[in-house]
């Protein structure tokens, strides 16, 4: 039976049974649940609002119009969730949009704002283990986050000639309600009407489009769960390549003002380069794949958004480049690292930046551009005190972990764990991890714990000397006498290929 369908059919025996439920309970107060509302935040330390506590989201379903001309978007959330506790009341996060109307289990539910959170009191507490349904109609101009530091956007984009959502640690909330954090991953199907002449692309699989009145709409769906951050639109004119690779839809969608020769070469290799991850750790992990490319100014960031990533156009050559090839293949790897295997809580941010960071170095030597033993080199020569290394890329409670050490310790110590366990012991551990996580969630702990039972070796100390120490480790694959390691212009690359914020 479908997922939808089972979902449906307990749901319908949930509100069916409702009023003896309550009478029942009526007539033995001993029985009647103790409702409360669910926390305002997941529990993440270093975002402490980020999602929401009481319930676990199982599906969206969004039905989403907008209109580049005005910036305008209605949209219509469905949204199927379980109650992890006895709700009286619940958070969703949504930014800026203005609700019209709110229904719990298709009766009207009371919503209050505050800030970014949407507050909802349905008619009926919510009893734990149980599904339940909110439906929400919503409009309003979404919100674009801009850093003074930089001419930076985020979330919601608005470009010369649609739409992008991009962003990182939260995106979602700038086009739908949602429970805004990795640890609640849900399965998606997303319908985005655009006006006649443009495209509308999501994550997943296209199920299909229909011109209707001007009104051009696309259907999206996804077969595997998603962490909200990694769910993308990308509305505008597109030069699109579609085909099946290994039985999988892989949609290549380039912004139809480039020309051909600056970003096609490196996401056309999106195939090849997915083809040899899976050599190192095992199969592909979603049911389709691809790329988008935008040419927006302000966006100077690329971003894992599940089965279809985004790269700005600044970051690409004109013409064949190896360095945008190990673009491609940083964002192919957090397919498996990061999209996957996702953190619980942002604080373990290495284990997504620096594994895909680390996937890329060994494209890179594969395919003849540089070694992993130069790119690990010309990092640890590095002052201690540049932001190469300090501060260290895991952070204690509480602290940003968007730092650039994310970036190189992160990865160096990866391949200081390789050259101390040996390379067979060592893809074995990352193959497992992406293996036994799939799909879910992990920590630092559960990597440290893996690792140390498949090499059989005792890794506390090293870890904390790589991921939190203050000093440098020794070097455990020095380049030989005489031998330099490669020009800086690869730290200008790794500074351009990983902006975030």
């Amino acid at each position: 039976m479908h997922r939808r369908h089972l979902l449906a059919a307990a749901l319908a025996i949930v509100v069916a049974a409702t009023p003896t439920t309550a009478a029942h309970a009526a007539a033995r107060p001993d029985l009647q649940p103790s409702f409360r509302p669910g926390a305002a935040g997941i529990g993440d330390p270093a975002y402490p609002l980020d999602g929401n506590g009481g319930y676990d989201v199982l599906h969206y379903d969004l039905d989403v119009r907008y209109q580049p001309a005005t910036d305008e978007l209605d949209g219509h959330a469905t949204i199927t969730a379980t109650a992890t506790q006895p709700l009286s009341r619940f958070d969703l996060d949504l930014t800026g949009l203005t609700v019209d109307a709110l229904t719990v289990n298709g009766r009207s539910a009371g919503w209050t704002r505050d800030g970014d959170e949407l507050v909802v009191t349905p008619a009926r507490g919510l009893p734990a283990g149980l599904p339940f349904v909110v439906d929400v109609r919503y409009h309003g101009i979404p919100y674009t986050v801009r850093i003074p530091e930089i001419p930076y956007e985020a979330q919601f984009m608005h470009t010369d000639d649609g739409a992008l959502v991009a962003g990182e640690p939260k995106a979602a909330a700038s086009w739908y309600p949602v429970n805004d954090h990795p640890l609640d991953k849900a399965t998606y199907s997303v319908r985005v009407t655009v006006p006649e002449g443009l495209g509308a692309l999501s994550n997943g699989i296209l199920l299909g489009s229909a011109t209707n009145d001007g009104w051009t709409t696309f259907r999206w769906a996804t077969t595997t769960s998603v962490a909200s951050y990694l769910t993308t639109l990308a509305i505008g004119r597109w030069r699109i390549d579609q085909h099946q690779h290994h039985g999988r839809q892989t949609i290549i969608a380039v912004d139809a003002s480039l020309p051909p020769t600056l970003a096609d070469d490196s996401v056309g290799r999106t195939d090849e380069i997915t083809d040899y991850l899976e050599t190192l750790f095992g199969p592909y992990p979603f049911e389709a794949g691809g790329a988008i490319v935008d040419n927006h100014d302000p966006l100077l960031f690329a971003l894992e958004t599940q089965t279809r990533p985004v790269y700005p156009a600044s970051f690409f050559a004109d013409g064949p480049s190896p360095r945008d090839d190990t673009l491609v293949a940083h964002e192919l790897a957090h397919q498996w690292f990061g999209d996957s295997v996702s953190v619980r809580y942002w604080r373990e941010l290495w284990l997504n930046e620096g594994f895909a960071e680390y996937a890329a170095w060994l494209w890179s030597e594969h395919d003849g551009f540089t070694t992993v033993r130069e790119m690990f080199n010309l990092l640890y020569n590095q002052p201690v005190d540049s932001r190469l290394w300090t501060p260290p890329p895991y952070g204690p409670a509480g602290a940003d972990p968007f730092v650039t050490s994310v970036y190189s310790r992160g990865p160096m110590t990866l391949h200081a764990l390789r050259m101390l366990v040996g390379d067979a012991a060592f893809f074995r551990i990352m193959r497992t991890w992406a293996t036994r996580y799939r799909n879910g969630n992990a920590d630092t702990a559960d990597f440290v714990a893996l690792a140390e039972r498949v090499s059989g070796r005792s890794l506390g100390a090293f870890f904390a000397a790589w991921l939190t120490g203050a000093t440098k480790p020794p070097n455990p694959d020095p380049l030989p006498p005489g031998v330099a390691a490669p020009s800086g212009h690869l730290l200008d690359a790794l500074g351009r290929a990983h902006a975030r914020r």
